[in-house]
C-alpha cells in the first residue's frame, strides 16, 4: 500500500512538472479533453450546461448585486448536484437515458420556474414546508397570474427544449443503435460520479465558517442561494422542512439550554414610564389593515390625499413612523403571530399552519385573564391561513369569519369581500358585544387592498395622473394630464388604498354614530408592505412628463432610490387613536411588529415574561428590529446580512464591535424565537417551573 501511493505521488509530481514547462500545451490538452468529453457524451452535456445556467440565470434575474454576477462557487456548486444526480443515467440502456435525463431536466426547470414566481411575491426563495400551504395560496391565484408570474418565469424552459432538441439530433445520426457492454456502464457511471465529487469537494473547499452556520440556520434564503447555488439551497431545504420532526427529538436539550441562557439575560421586571397604564380598561379596536406602507401617508395627487382618514388619525393621535413589519412567508398570518406573542416566524414553514398547537402567551390570552372579550372578524374564510385554530390557540374567544358575512359578487373586490361591506357589516356585531361584554379586544382584518389591486377603479376612481395648467397655442391656460402614475403597479395600489381610508373613515363615523367610540382606542398597524416594483417608485419620485420617463441620474432633481432606500421604504404605520386624544404626538425610534405586545403591555398593564420585543418607551433610540432573514435595522443603520453591507442612516462614526454585536444578538434571537415555537419551550419551561414550585 505504501508503495502505491509513493508511486502516485511521484506521478502526480512529474504531471506538475510538465504543466510549468509548458503551460500552454497543458491548457490545449485539456481543451481537447473537454471537447472530448462533450463529443462523445452529447446528451449528458448538454443536461448538465442547461442545468446549470438555468440556476444562474434564476439568481441573476433575482438578485441584482454585482457579487451575485460575478460569484462561482454557487455554479460550481449547482454542477456538482446535477452531476451527481444525472451520472445515474448511464446505467441505462442508451435508448433509455433520454427518459431519465428528461426527468432530471424537468425537476431542475421546476425548481427555477416556482423560485423565479416565489421570489417576485415574496422577495425570497420557495420551502418545500409551504407545499402544506397550496390551500392557502389557491385563492390568490389570480393575484398570482396576473401580478406575480412573468414572461421572465418562462425563460427556464429553454432548458428541456435544447436537451429534447438535442435527442432528436442524436437519434437521426444513430446514437441510440449503439451498444455498451455492463462493465462500460459501470465505468462511465463511476466516472461521472467522481466527476461530480471533485465539483463538489471543490466548492466545499472554498466555504468560510460564516457561510456554513449561515447553510446550517437557513433562515437567510437570498444569501443561501448565493453562495451555495439554487439547487444546493433546495436539497438542504427538504432537510430543513423534516428537521422539526427530528430535532423535536433529538435537540431539545440544547433548545432548552439556549433558551434558557437568553432569558436569564433579560429584566424579567416591567419598568413603568409616563405612558404606563394610560390605556388600562379601554377597549381595543385593532385594525389589521392589508399591505398599508406608511409612503402614502401624506401624499397627494393634484391636491388630492391619498389617505385622508389616516392623515387624520396621525395628526390627532399617537404614530411611530419608523415601524417595520417583521413577516416571512406567513405574510399576514406571521404579523399576527408576531404582534400578538412577540416571537418571530419560524425559519421554516408558517407557524399558524405548523406549529399551532404549540404554547403562547398572546396579547388576547392576557387580556382574557383580566377580564376582557377578545374576538376576531374577517371576510375570508375560517380555514385560511389555519385561523380557525390558531385564533382559538391565541385567545380569541370567538371569530367571526367569512360565514358570519353576507359576501355575494355585488359586495365583493378582489380577494373577497370588500373593506366598506365588511366595516358595514360587522357593526351589529360589535354593538352586541359592547351590550354584553365590557371591556373588549377585537381584531378587524381588512382584505381589499390585497394585491393585486386590479378591480378598484371600478369602486373609486381615484385619480393617479398629473394635472398642471399650460399654455395652449393661444396663449390661454387650461389644464393639461400626464399619465404619471396610471397603469402601474404602485399607481393601482394608491387607488385601492384611498378606497381603502375610504371605507375606514366611514367605519369610523358608524361607530362614533352607535357610541361605540366611548372608552375605545383603535389600535391600526400595517401587516406588511405591497411588494411593489422598486421602478414605480423611481417613477413615482423622478417623473418626467416631457418624455413620460424618469429623469436621469444626472438631473440635480434626482432623487436617488437604490436597494436600501427601497429596503428602508417597506415600513408600515402603527397608530393610537382615541376620540378624546388620550395619546398624541409622533414616535420616530425604529420599532418592528415583536414591539407591539411589549408596548401595549406597558399602556394596558399586562406583560409577558417570553417576549422578544421591547416596549418602545423604555428602551427608546437603542432599539433594534431584526427581521427573519438576518438584517436588521436601528436608528443608527440598516444592516444587510446577505450582502455584508451597512447603510448609515445618521452621520455618527459605526464601530465594526457595534455591528458585530447586532449581528450577534439578531443570529441569537431568531435561534431562540424557532426553538421556542418547535420545540414548544414554553409550555416545557412552564411545566418545569410549576413541578419546582410544588
Amino acid at each position: 500500500m505504501k508503495e502505491k501511493i509513493q508511486s502516485l505521488g511521484s506521478s502526480l509530481e512529474k504531471k506538475w512538472k510538465k504543466i510549468k514547462e509548458d503551460p500552454k500545451k497543458t491548457m490545449l490538452q485539456c481543451r481537447d479533453y473537454l471537447i472530448h468529453i462533450f463529443t462523445h457524451n452529447k446528451l449528458f452535456c448538454t443536461y448538465v450546461l442547461t442545468c446549470v445556467i438555468n440556476g444562474m440565470l434564476l439568481r441573476f434575474l433575482t438578485m441584482n448585486t454585482v457579487e451575485n454576477y460575478i460569484a462561482i462557487k454557487p455554479i460550481i456548486a449547482d454542477a456538482a448536484i446535477v452531476i451527481l444526480l444525472g451520472s445515474l443515467v448511464y446505467l441505462f440502456k442508451p435508448k433509455r437515458r433520454i427518459i431519465y435525463l428528461s426527468i432530471m431536466e424537468i425537476f431542475f426547470t421546476a425548481i427555477c420556474i416556482i423560485n423565479s414566481i416565489y421570489y417576485t411575491f415574496y422577495t425570497s426563495f420557495a420551502s418545500i414546508s409551504m407545499l402544506s400551504l397550496t390551500q392557502f395560496i389557491a385563492p390568490v391565484g389570480d393575484a398570482v397570474v396576473e401580478n406575480v408570474m412573468q414572461i421572465k418565469d418562462l425563460f427556464y424552459l429553454w432548458g428541456p427544449l435544447c436537451l429534447f432538441a438535442m435527442h432528436f439530433h442524436l437519434k437521426k445520426k444513430g446514437y441510440y443503435n449503439l451498444e455498451e457492454s455492463v462493465n462500460k456502464k459501470r465505468k462511465r457511471t463511476l466516472k461521472t460520479l467522481i466527476a461530480g465529487s471533485i465539483f463538489m469537494v471543490i466548492f466545499s473547499i472554498t466555504l468560510t465558517p460564516l457561510e456554513i452556520g449561515r447553510f446550517a440556520n437557513q433562515w437567510n434564503r437570498e444569501y443561501i442561494v448565493m453562495k451555495f447555488g439554487i439547487y444546493t439551497y433546495q436539497f438542504n431545504d427538504v432537510i430543513k422542512s423534516v428537521e422539526p420532526k427530528i430535532t423535536s427529538i433529538f435537540g431539545f436539550d440544547e433548545a432548552m439550554k439556549e433558551f434558557r441562557e437568553y432569558f436569564e439575560g433579560v429584566n424579567q421586571n416591567p419598568k413603568t414610564n409616563a405612558y404606563t397604564n394610560k390605556l388600562k380598561g379601554k377597549n381595543i379596536i385593532a385594525i389589521h389593515a392589508e399591505s398599508v406602507q406608511s409612503f402614502a401617508i401624506g401624499l397627494k395627487f393634484n391636491g388630492v390625499e391619498v389617505t385622508p382618514t389616516l392623515n387624520r388619525l396621525v395628526s390627532e393621535g399617537l404614530y411611530f413612523n419608523n415601524f417595520y413589519s417583521q413577516v416571512s412567508v406567513g405574510t399576514s398570518s406571521d404579523t399576527e403571530l408576531t404582534l400578538s406573542t412577540s416571537l418571530m416566524p419560524t425559519h421554516s414553514g408558517t407557524a399558524f399552519v405548523s406549529y399551532f398547537d404549540r404554547k403562547y402567551i398572546s396579547i388576547q390570552n392576557l387580556l382574557s385573564d383580566m377580564g376582557y372579550y377578545t374576538f376576531s372578524m374577517h371576510g375570508n374564510t375560517a380555514d385560511f391561513w389555519n385561523r380557525r385554530l390558531m385564533h382559538q390557540n391565541l385567545g380569541y374567544q370567538k371569530f367571526f369569519s367569512k360565514a358570519y358575512f353576507d359576501v355575494n359578487k355585488n359586495n365583493s373586490i378582489g380577494l373577497g369581500i370588500s373593506d366598506k361591506s365588511f366595516f358595514e357589516q360587522a357593526i351589529p356585531y360589535l354593538i352586541d358585544i359592547k351590550n354584553e361584554h365590557q371591556p373588549f379586544y377585537g381584531t378587524f382584518i381588512t382584505l381589499t387592498n390585497h394585491t393585486p389591486f386590479s378591480e378598484i377603479e371600478k369602486y373609486d376612481p381615484f385619480d393617479v395622473d398629473l394635472k398642471v395648467l399650460e399654455e395652449n397655442e393661444l396663449g390661454q391656460l387650461e389644464e393639461v394630464s400626464y399619465p404619471y402614475m396610471e397603469g402601474t403597479k404602485l399607481g393601482n395600489y394608491l387607488k385601492s388604498l384611498h378606497y381603502a381610508d375610504a371605507a375606514l373613515g366611514q367605519f369610523l363615523e358608524d361607530l362614533e354614530e352607535n357610541g361605540l367610540l366611548e372608552n375605545t382606542v383603535i389600535m391600526l398597524y400595517g401587516d406588511h408592505d405591497a411588494r411593489l416594483p422598486k421602478k414605480d417608485y423611481q417613477r413615482l419620485l423622478n417623473y418626467d412628463k416631457t418624455t413620460n420617463g424618469t429623469l436621469s441620474k444626472e438631473d440635480p432633481n434626482y432623487i436617488e432610490f437604490e436597494s436600501y432606500q427601497y429596503e428602508l421604504n417597506r415600513r408600515v404605520p402603527l397608530i393610537f387613536w382615541d376620540k378624546d386624544q388620550t395619546l398624541k404626538g409622533t414616535v420616530s425610534n425604529v420599532m418592528g411588529m415583536y414591539d407591539v405586545m411589549p408596548t401595549l403591555g406597558n399602556l394596558m398593564g399586562f406583560y409577558n415574561p417570553y417576549q422578544l420585543g421591547h416596549d418602545i418607551f423604555n428602551i427608546k433610540e437603542d432599539n433594534i428590529v431584526v427581521f427573519p432573514n438576518g438584517n436588521w435595522v436601528t436608528n443608527k443603520g440598516y444592516y444587510n446580512s446577505q450582502k455584508e453591507e451597512y447603510f448609515p442612516l445618521k452621520e455618527d462614526p459605526i464601530s465594526e464591535n457595534y455591528i458585530k454585536n447586532c449581528n450577534e444578538y439578531a443570529n441569537q434571537l431568531l435561534e431562540v424565537s424557532n426553538n421556542m415555537i418547535v420545540f414548544d419551550l414554553i409550555k416545557k419551561d412552564q411545566e418545569s417551573k410549576s413541578i419546582l414550585e410544588k
